[in-house]
This record gives structure tokens, C-alpha cells and sequence, in this order.
């Protein structure tokens, strides 16, 4: 099984469209969406089925070889026996030139062998790609980044945050999954290729720690091994200009591979450059973190993520308050809504149990078939982001009566028309390992944005469903609010986008943090400024 399908499986992606939903969802990347990996697994059961039955056919073949050898090896054991007994000779003679010939060129192994590859070349264009290898390797990157996670706790399948001394436990998994040698090497390469040193070092440093504790023993499926671990982390460490590291590094890689020319000439381009700059020797070198142009607000947003939504001062604040709430609707009058006020400016409020177990559950069954990887907009285009991880689709409330009630229930709470085009449909998406979606504003920003097209203006509110709850991550960032709220199955978030004065809050940034551990689905409904005139009427002052 090659590295992409085995590490999408163990490491357990907006674009509105028609079509075939079956072939809309093969055609995306595996990794952006937990449900996509979910499907991975049917193949590799059918991988092991095949897996199981080679092996059985080996361990029959293997008995068969250990029974010949047993026999010729019985006849060679009391060497004291003179070869002169006819039949003896005539065994001896039949079996040199016939019988190790036939053992030998047997077709036994090839046919045997033949099972598992035609299994695989039937399932190989349902597997993961190399893309989505990458796409999971990236991930764990970013996990390792927003929740500051250490990797070697990460490669025991520990999710530990590391500040200075302090170690605190983030997630405490009912049973631990550790990486192999193979797998850490898989994720440096990836930063590797792209020159992020900063990520491949102590990814490389794992998989050259974990090689060496098993050097000698062979396995199948490794597709790198400690030399090439050793080849990459030199180069790595030369190149952020540690050389004291990679000649250290080379010398021992030549120490496995005397013969390797390439490494043998590196070891004695880092001793000049020791010999002619001894200040090297002893350099300390700090790396960079890659600097992510499109986030500014970086460490607020990652210090919010690393919260886990937690708001332990909440109860503080006296203007903060829950309620039952009907908003004058004859619909919620006898269930009235759970009302939780999360923030104020923005003003943010979370509906507790908004929707029914079985009503989530019917929503993602409805959007499963049509989820494809989600898009932002830029200008006039939509376009695939590595900061937005995850797969959407798109339900119009006529696809099922679970989808009318929700937004009868919407429109009561509200108070708005969500009627299209006064609203958009519902957008339903599930996140991929680490999935997240990075400080945005769910209103538009510019002019030529793809919303105008639905000429209702510009996004006035959200609400967020949250259709599932995950085991920790995941939470809701609110930037320049300081605040994030966490995963509440059930619940819906609700916030206005635009002041009275048609003007966007920038308080509204936000940001879905990267799902630690855990499948997280939410629905979306965003209502738009057109039809709400005398449901929100207009304000000229900005702060409204």
C-alpha cells in the first residue's frame, strides 16, 4: 500500500453546481473532508481481504519449501553414509538439475502475488492521491502550529501544548496511535520540497530518532529509510545554516553508506566552511516560521484557537445573560428558543439545542452526496485555498421537509425574510484533518464579490448550526472581538455582518480553528440586506 492511501487512513476537502453527486465527490481531494476519509476505509478493507488471502496462499508455499528443504537437508546430515545406494544417486542426480530447478523458477510467489496487485489496480482510482498525502501532512503542520503541539509527543500520539517548561494535555485519545520512522519522514519531505525548513527539521529529527531504534529490521511498506532521513536533515540543517548539524549528520550517514560519493564531497565542503568560519561550529541558528501574507492577525488568532472556546470569566461580566426567547412568533411560543449572549460588540449569541439530533443527522445525509472542496472568493473568481480546508454543498429548502421546518424555525428566530433571493441556501460543510478556515468576514469586502450576483446586497447576518460536536478544536474565533466560542452540537450562532448603516462590522472576523480530533459539520445561512428594510430598518449611525 503506498504512503498516501496509508497515511489519509491512519491519520483517521464553495462552489455551488449540478450534477452527478457521485462523481462531484470522487473528483476532490480526499483529505478536506472527514466524511471523504471515512470512504477510504472501504477500499483498504477490501485491500486486506485480498492481503489475507495472499497470505495465506504463502504461508502454504512456505510450508511446501520448509518441507524440500527438510528432506534434502535429512539427507545430508550424516555425511558418514557413502553415496552408493543406486536410488540414492538417482535422487541426488534427478534432483540438482530438476527439482531445485523447479524450485527455484516456481510461479508459485508470482501468481500468488498477482492476487493483491490486481485488487489494488481494481480499488487504485477510489484511493487517496499523493496530493492528499500532502494535503495530510500539511495538516499535521498546522495542528503543530495553532495548538503548539511538540512532535515527538505527536509521533507517540500525545497532544501536548509545549510553552517553555510547561506542558499541558490537550486531547487524551482512549487509545494511543503512534507514527513510524516512514510516516515522520512523509511529513518533513512535504515541508522539505516546499523550503519550509521550519517545519521539515523536527519532523526529519523524529523520523532519524525513530530509524535508528529500528535499524536492521526491514518493513515492507516503508518507502524511505534512515540514510534517507539522514540525507534529508543534513541538507535541511545546512541550508538554515547549521553546518556543525548536517557535517555531524553526513558523517554518520557515511558511516551506513561509505560508498555514497555525493555525501563523502558534502562532508568535505562542511569541513572547509568550519575550518574557514570556526564561529559556525557553535551557532545556534533560530528558524523562521513561514510568514503567511494573508494572515495578519496570526498569533491572536491562533491564542483563541488554543482556548479550545473555553470563557472561564464569562460568568463575570453582568451585561452577558441567557434566555428563553420568542421573538413575538406564534412558532416559538410554545418551544421558545435557549438564548446565550456570548458577546456584545459584535453582538453574538448562541441558540442552544436549535436543531434535533435527527434533524443534523438528516441535514448531512442530505449534503454527504454533493460535498465538494470549498472556495473562496477573490475578485470576481472563486478559488480553492490552503486556508480554508474543508468540502461544502448547497441544499434548497424543496430537496427535503426537514429543510422547509428549519427554515420556517430561521425566519421566526430572526425575524427576517430568508426567502430567495433575500437569502442564500443552505451551504452544509464538513472539515478534513485539520480543517479550518482562517480570519474572514462573511460579508463582502469589495465590489466585484461574487455576492452582489444574487442582487439582494451585500450579507446582513449569519447563522451557524453547528450539525455535529468533535472532541476537541474546532472553535469559533472572533478576532477583534478577543472571544471564541466552542463546538456546541445542536447549537446555532448567530451574528449580524453589517451595521444599520449597510456598513461592514470589522468586529465580525472570525475564524473556524483547525479541528484538533473530531468530524465537525456546520450548516450556514446567510441572509442578505435586501427585504429586510422594515424588519431592520436603516440607521445612520455606524455604531448600530
Amino acid at each position: 500500500m503506498g504512503p498516501g492511501a496509508r497515511l489519509a487512513a491512519l491519520l483517521v476537502l464553495l462552489k455551488l453546481g449540478v450534477g452527478d453527486p457521485a462523481a462531484a465527490a470522487g473528483r476532490e481531494d480526499t483529505f478536506s473532508a472527514l466524511t471523504s476519509v471515512a470512504r477510504a476505509l472501504a477500499p483498504e478493507r477490501r485491500l486486506l481481504g485480498t492481503l489475507r488471502r495472499y497470505l495465506r496462499g504463502e504461508e502454504a508455499r512456505l510450508r511446501d519449501l520448509t518441507r524440500f528443504y527438510d528432506k534434502v537437508l535429512s539427507l545430508h546430515e550424516d555425511l558418514k553414509i557413502p553415496v552408493v545406494n543406486p536410488l540414492l544417486v538417482f535422487t541426488l542426480i534427478k534432483r540438482l538439475p530438476s527439482d531445485w530447478r523447479n524450485v527455484v523458477h516456481s510461479l508459485e510467489a508470482t501468481e500468488n502475488i498477482r492476487a493483491p496487485k490486481d485488487g489494488y489496480e481494481k480499488v487504485e482510482q477510489d484511493l487517496p492521491a499523493f496530493e492528499d498525502l500532502e494535503g495530510a501532512a500539511r495538516a499535521l503542520m498546522r495542528l503543530q502550529d495553532a495548538y503548539m503541539l511538540n512532535v515527538k509527543g505527536l509521533a507517540q500520539g500525545v497532544f501536548q501544548r509545549v510553552t517553555g517548561s510547561s506542558i499541558t494535555d490537550l486531547y487524551s485519545p482512549r487509545q494511543l496511535f503512534s507514527l513510524t520512522a516512514d510516516d515522520c519522514f512523509q511529513v518533513g519531505k512535504v515541508a522539505y520540497d516546499t523550503g519550509d525548513y521550519y517545519h521539515a527539521i523536527p519532523w526529519l529529527e523524529e523520523a532519524v530518532s525513530l530509524f535508528r531504534r529500528s535499524y536492521g529490521e526491514w518493513k515492507t511498506e516503508d518507502e524511505a529509510s534512515l540514510e534517507d532521513a539522514l540525507d534529508y536533515l543534513a541538507f535541511a540543517c545546512y541550508q538554515v545554516g547549521n553546518v556543525s548539524c548536517a557535517l555531524s549528520l553526513s558523517r554518520e550517514f557515511l558511516v551506513y553508506s561509505p560508498d555514497n560519493k555525493r555525501m563523502a564531497r558534502n562532508v568535505l565542503k562542511y569541513e572547509r566552511l568550519l575550518a574557514e568560519n570556526g564561529h559556525l561550529m557553535a551557532a545556534e541558528t533560530a528558524i523562521q516560521r513561514p510568514n503567511v501574507p494573508h494572515l495578519q492577525t496570526r498569533d491572536t488568532y491562533e491564542g483563541l484557537c488554543q482556548t479550545l472556546g473555553s470563557q472561564p470569566t464569562h460568568y463575570q461580566i453582568p451585561s452577558l445573560y441567557c434566555s428563553y426567547e420568542t421573538n413575538s412568533s406564534p412558532y416559538l411560543l410554545l418551544q421558545p428558543a435557549r438564548k446565550e449572549v456570548i458577546h456584545l460588540r459584535p453582538l453574538v449569541a448562541l441558540y442552544h439545542d436549535f436543531v434535533s439530533d435527527e434533524e443534523a443527522q438528516k441535514i448531512r445525509e442530505l449534503a454527504e452526496p454533493w460535498l465538494q472542496r470549498s472556495v473562496v472568493a477573490s475578485g470576481e473568481k472563486q478559488l480553492q485555498v490552503e486556508y480554508r480546508i474543508s468540502k461544502s454543498a448547497w441544499l434548497k429548502d424543496t430537496v427535503d421537509p426537514v429543510l422547509v421546518t428549519l427554515d420556517r424555525r430561521i425566519a421566526a428566530l430572526t425575524g427576517l425574510d430568508i426567502q430567495p433571493p433575500y437569502a442564500e441556501y443552505l451551504q452544509v460543510v464538513n472539515y478534513g484533518i485539520g480543517g479550518h478556515y482562517e480570519p474572514h468576514f462573511d460579508h463582502a469586502t469589495s465590489p466585484s464579490s461574487p455576492l452582489y450576483k444574487m442582487k439582494s446586497g451585500n450579507r446582513a447576518a449569519t447563522l451557524m448550526i453547528y450539525l455535529s460536536s468533535v472532541e476537541a478544536g474546532g472553535a469559533t474565533a472572533f478576532i477583534y472581538g478577543n472571544f471564541s466560542v466552542p463546538v456546541v452540537k445542536n447549537a446555532a450562532l448567530f451574528w449580524w455582518n453589517l451595521h444599520r448603516s449597510g456598513e461592514g462590522d470589522d468586529d465580525t472576523l472570525h475564524a473556524g480553528c483547525p479541528v484538533l480530533v473530531g468530524d465537525k459539520w456546520v450548516a450556514n445561512k446567510w441572509i442578505h440586506e435586501y427585504g429586510q428594510e422594515f424588519r431592520r430598518p436603516c440607521d445612520t449611525n455606524p455604531e448600530d
